[in-house]
């Protein structure tokens, strides 16, 4: 018995922890191996695909709604871990930089902070609204997801109205901002409301009159047809045919976010917190959250009408073509391929993790030959993850579409960050001021133009 204990013993607590779940994960890749062998396995996987298929409207329902909702956490946590680093940098800080690595966990913990506060609801509050305020102005964020079209086939529902769709459900925001104000029985969330309600009202108007050019040069309301109508080089975008179409839509986009410097409806030196400023613990988190998420669904929007969505600047095909590659999706067997995975699983990765894990253990010293197996599995999970990616993005024309549409999001999601770093917050009358008397204007002229050369093009094709 003091053979096993002993050994066990010596241990650390993380040697304890690993060696156990390293064991149980080689017992499982045998018996899933085991499993195919003898048939067990892929007919249990024959039966779940029959169950989903008789039953793929409810399977598509479900995943739609989970994917679309917990995708918003992550977005969430990265925005505003984003936007402190990069208001830390423009202000020469450092920013977050205690929890995780880099300070990048901080944003997390901030979401935990939320959770543990205390949710207080103030005496002389109507209790009922005051609760939904925030749920409706979150969700009123979140179902507008549901048409933006991530990569090819990668759209939660593609509708034929999707633009349409977008903003009837978006308008729903300034609903739950302003009965937050309204319900909240405080001066400066009333204030605060009733600011949201003029601004958001305001600047919908260019907002949505801002892509008629756009959809009178694509013929279609739906975002993921204009996405493909945009396919091409990066000329085919229709931000170098509506220049001023997309000068319009930032501007009132920003307004619509409530970002800096049309923030009016929370200045913090004006009126504390706006709307928001009776509420803590998660009903206020809610409103933080549908901000940030706004941000990044804000950024998508713009990037779906005028930068081409998840195309690429460049035919990548004429590309292939011109350097005579044909398709790099390799053409093998699923099931073969899987048994020599599972296979590579129980056997390979062990003794990749030897040959790293062993050369660290003799020219560190100091580590113990589990602290070395512990690094030399975090760098072989770093090495296989940006193998895999390279692979899958040379491979897959969703992933390349979902890089090419992430990248383009995040750079307007830094600019957003860079505003708010940069730019003073206006007054009140200029804000409203700048909506009727410039941006309305504005774009009712780009509606005349791109009609008017529209019809000079048919005249001159006939």
């Amino acid at each position: 018995m003091s053979v096993i204990t002993r050994p066990w013993n010596r241990l650390s607590l993380a040697g304890k922890i690993i060696l156990p779940l390293f064991l149980l994960l080689v017992l499982l890749t045998v018996l899933l191996i085991a499993g195919w062998q003898i048939g067990v396995i892929p007919g249990l996987i024959e039966i779940v695909a029959d169950l989903v298929r008789s039953n793929i409207d409810i399977f598509r329902f479900i995943g739609t709604a989970t994917v679309t909702l917990l995708i918003t956490i992550p977005v969430a946590f990265v925005i505003i871990y984003m936007e402190m680093k990069v208001i830390a940098f423009l202000a020469s800080r450092i920013g977050p930089n205690r929890i995780g690595p880099w300070g990048t966990l901080s944003s997390v913990f901030h979401g935990f902070k939320v959770l543990a506060k205390e949710d207080f609801t103030p005496t002389g509050a109507d209790a009922a609204v005051f609760t939904m305020a925030p749920i409706i102005t979150y969700l009123s964020s979140v179902l507008t997801l549901l048409v933006i079209p991530f990569a090819p086939g990668l759209v939660g529902l593609d509708m034929n109205i999707g633009l349409l769709y977008f903003f009837a459900v978006s308008g729903l925001t300034v609903v739950g901002l302003l009965t937050a104000g309204w319900s909240s029985f405080n001066k400066y969330s009333l204030i605060g409301g009733l600011r949201a309600a003029a601004q958001i009202v305001s600047y919908e108007l260019p907002l949505l009159l801002a892509p008629v050019g756009i959809i009178m040069l694509a013929g279609t309301l739906s975002l993921n047809q204009i996405v493909i109508k945009q396919a091409g080089w990066f000329w085919d975008w229709y931000v170098f045919q509506q220049p001023l179409a997309f000068i319009v839509f930032f501007i009132a986009a920003t307004a619509e976010g409530n970002r800096t410097p049309f923030d009016l409806t929370e200045a913090d030196s004006e009126i504390v917190a706006g709307f928001a400023t009776e509420y803590s613990g998660m009903r206020f988190g809610f409103f933080f959250f549908a901000e940030y998420v706004n941000v990044f669904i804000l950024s998508a929007l713009t990037v779906v009408l005028f930068f081409g969505g998840w195309n690429s600047p460049i035919n990548a095909q004429e590309v292939l073509n011109f350097l005579h590659i044909g398709s790099l999706t390799p053409n093998l067997d699923i099931s073969t391929l899987g048994i020599w995975l599972l296979w590579i699983l129980v056997f390979g990765v062990p003794i990749i993790l030897l040959l790293i894990a062993l050369p660290l253990w003799l020219l560190k010293s100091s580590w113990s030959f589990v602290k070395s197996l512990i690094v030399a599995f975090v760098l072989f999970n770093v090495l296989a993850v940006a193998a895999f990616m390279v692979w899958a993005f040379l491979s897959f024309e969703v992933v390349v579409g979902l890089i090419w549409f992430l990248a383009k999001v995040f750079t307007f999601v830094f600019i957003f960050v860079w505003m708010r770093g940069t730019l003073p917050r206006v007054r009140i009358d200029q804000l409203m001021g700048f909506a009727w008397k410039w941006l309305v204007e504005i774009a009712l002229l780009n509606v005349f133009i791109t009609a008017g050369a529209i019809l000079l093009l048919q005249e001159l094709n006939r």
